[in-house]
């Protein structure tokens, strides 16, 4: 932190030999003509008292109307809002009235298990900022984790996918044989997130509300940089030792570990030349790494207290332009000090989405409701069949698109199927290739037992979901999907004694409900094997949902889609190319920038054609390009480039900027032209013209001091220069 090196000589020494814990008697001879002061550090001491009562969940009081219960509350709240939901989804009354029995009991279990486990304030607090986010412009996205299995959570309007239509299991988000908080992870749009906190602040106030701390701790890698630079050792000698840590699941090893996995080490250790050095560098390194290095924040966790948020934890205010309160305890720490955390996490593409449909409603005059769509649309399915997937959410890598082509999805269920599957897991274990093979019809399907097909018919017989463990459990073993939570989870963690005891269970279970226990014993060991590769369906499902409607956004509204994903990464330069080739080759034209035409963002044209945005050229800037677009919009277009000087303040649109804006084609529309058969914008003109229109509006500027801005339009008019003649670049320089 100091900026020195541990040899350095200049480093200065901030420690004395006082500097030690001093016992009773020292202390009392230091202070002998003030023996109060000691005194004193014990009444402070007496005052400084803090009881903690864990092991009990505090949450913030939400206010019902008229003195009702949070109980009575959410009932009524999830009772009329499935109705609404029930009406979406089965306009015809009949067909409600045959499918509103299983979605009545389906409630009345998810209601009796919240309130019975505490936690009806839990839903009504998500629900509220959820729906106020929809109701104020803030793009939510349908689900995501395990939450997507609530039906409660559906009529809410926490997620916004049927749980009942696709098999997603409530006990899977909130078990009631085993209580712990639920926990809703919420997808924002990434550019209005902070609205919704914001008004989590009001609506509880900004003492109740702060963010989480995350600790960085040193791992061995980081550690040996750390240490080596602190040495003053060659960046290289550290960067290669580092290099030699291996990394086992996408973590490196211990510096212990790593000793004994890498001989390469061991010998640099032993060389006689730096090997002295070496072991002291893991000596130190060793006794440090691990420690806490430095102090972040949480992506998206947000806690709400029912009170003052410093009455159950420490907080800190950290700095920077968006600071604002965090926890001094870690999202682990918060929940046992018992706050609950909520995640407002934050989703690119439903930014992404939300542009798309304000493109397409400036252009059309409609206004999309996606969710309206249905799953059903041949093209959409076409555009994943095809692979043709840059820019859809989820399926974007060359694996995924290799994926995609051989298993040619058709149905929605192949979406939710997809994503689950396309892990390392599933990859290497065969499961891919069966569920392939199974779909295609050139290998048999086997449901090992009529009960079962249900089940795993929408996955060809193929287990992939963790909730297909669950209703398998359910159904031959005769578990509660509650315990067969627990199964799944005994499965995850491999215990022996527990898996022991599970086998007997669900053999019992099948021998008296009449299955063959041989049966029992296969399924049991297929679910074990499977556990390990299981997906949370709930979590893919609503996924799935994203994934879809940006292949339909792209299949039927190309341009406004495209121009809205390549608004969405302008500063990456590498991303902007991957989208820019992308839209070419999905046959939609793009016109170059123009400083009369482009806006900031990319944006539409028409049905199949974007216009570059100003924003994407490198070397401006939001503020830069947003003086040119006030500027076009008081005075209109630009005549040249005098009169875009003489209207842009220099202090924002600066040479930098004009410069890169020339090179990117932006002037072209109001260059000067070689004449012939063929005129190109003389751009070569335009940039060694560059110093002469600044110098001109700079002088323009002065002039309008002295004279009337009638007079002066006149004078600039009269005395505007002439543009540089220079060498015409040639053909290698045209196209750096």
């Amino acid at each position: 932190a100091e900026g020195y090196v541990l040899g350095d000589t200049r480093r200065p020494k901030i420690y004395t030999p006082e500097q030690y814990f001093k016992s009773q008697d020292e202390m009392a001879e230091l202070f002998a003509d003030l023996p109060e002061a000691l005194e004193n550090t014990l009444e402070i001491a007496k005052r400084c008292n803090i009881e903690l009562t864990l092991g009990k969940n505090f949450l913030p009081q939400f206010p019902t109307p008229d003195g009702m219960t949070l109980d009575d509350f959410l009932v009524q709240e999830a009772k009329a809002g499935l109705e609404v939901r029930l009406a979406e989804l089965y306009p015809d009354p009949e067909v409600r009235a045959q499918r509103r029995p299983e979605y009545d009991a389906r409630l009345d279990f998810e209601c009796k298990t919240i309130l019975q486990m505490g936690f009806p304030g839990y839903f009504l607090i998500v629900a509220d900022f959820i729906n106020w986010g929809k109701q104020n412009g803030v793009p939510v996205g349908p689900g995501r984790g395990s939450g997507a299995g609530s039906l409660v959570a559906y009529s809410l309007r926490i997620t916004d996918l049927d749980p009942l239509a696709y098999a997603l299991l409530f006990e899977r988000f909130l078990n009631p044989e085993r209580v712990s908080m639920p926990d809703f992870d919420i997808d924002f749009c990434q550019d209005n997130r902070w609205r919704v906190i914001e008004y989590v602040r009001q609506r509880y106030g900004a003492q109740a509300v702060s963010q989480i701390a995350t600790f960085g701790t040193m791992s061995s890698k980081a550690v040996i940089r750390d240490v080596g630079r602190v040495f003053g050792l060659p960046y290289s000698m550290c960067d290669r030792i580092s290099k030699l840590i291996p990394i086992v699941q996408n973590k490196p090893v211990s510096l212990a570990e790593a000793l004994e996995q890498e001989p390469a080490l061991k010998e640099m250790m032993a060389d006689e030349q730096d090997g002295e050095t070496i072991r002291e560098l893991f000596d130190l390194a060793g006794r440090l790494e691990d420690l806490t290095r430095n102090i972040g924040m949480h992506a998206g966790g947000v806690l709400i207290a029912p009170g003052k948020i410093t009455d159950f934890c420490p907080i800190y205010q950290a700095t920077g332009a968006d600071a604002s309160p965090v926890s001094q305890f870690d999202k682990d720490d918060v929940e046992k000090a018992g706050l609950v955390k909520f995640d407002f996490l934050g989703l690119r593409n439903l930014t992404i989405i939300e542009l798309a449909l304000k493109y397409i409603e400036r252009m059309t005059g409609e206004k999309l409701d996606l969710m309206s769509l249905g799953f059903e649309d041949p093209g959409a399915y076409q555009i994943l069949k095809d692979a043709n997937t840059t820019a859809i959410f989820q399926v974007e890598s060359e694996g995924m698109k290799k994926l995609l082509k051989k298993l040619a999805p058709d149905r929605f269920e192949d979406i939710i199927a997809v994503l689950a599957l396309y892990r390392p897991g599933p990859l290497g274990s065969g499961m891919v290739d069966d569920f392939i093979l199974r779909k295609k019809g050139q290998q048999a399907i086997d449901y090992f037992h009529p009960d079962l097909k249900a089940c795993l018919e929408p996955t060809y017989g193929v287990i992939v979901y963790q909730e297909q463990v669950m209703q398998i459990s359910q159904i031959i073993g005769g578990y509660t999907l509650g315990g067969a939570d627990m199964l799944r989870r005994a499965m995850g963690k491999k215990k022996p004694e527990e898996m022991a005891k599970h086998r007997e269970t669900i053999a019992a279970g099948a021998k008296e409900r009449g299955y063959d226990p041989a049966l029992a014993e296969q399924l049991f060991d297929l679910m074990t094997k499977f556990a390990e590769y299981g997906f949370n369906k709930s979590h893919t499902a609503a996924y799935a949902v994203v994934t879809y409607h940006t292949a339909w956004l792209k299949r039927y509204h190309c341009a406004a889609f495209m121009a809205a994903t390549l608004s969405s990464d302008m500063d990456n330069t590498d991303t902007v190319k991957i989208f820019y080739e992308d839209t070419i080759a999905n046959k939609v034209k793009m016109l170059g920038p123009d400083v009369n035409a482009s806006q900031y963002r990319f944006e539409p044209v028409d049905r199949e054609t974007i216009r570059y945005g100003l924003g994407a050229v490198k070397g401006t800037g939001e503020q830069a390009v947003n003086v040119i677009l006030k500027a076009r919009e008081e005075g209109g277009p630009f005549k040249d480039l005098f009169d875009f000087c003489q209207r842009c303040d220099k202090r924002m649109v600066n040479r930098r900027t004009i410069e890169a804006l020339i090179r990117a084609g932006a002037f072209d529309s109001i260059a000067p032209r070689t004449a012939g058969d063929n005129p190109v914008p003389d751009r070569h003109k335009l940039l060694a013209t560059v110093g002469v229109a600044m110098d001109f509006a700079e002088q323009a500027e002065r002039d309008a001091l002295q004279t009337s801005l009638f007079d002066i339009a006149d004078v600039a008019e009269e005395h505007a220069p002439e543009y540089v003649n220079v060498r015409p670049w040639d053909e290698k320089t045209q196209l750096m």
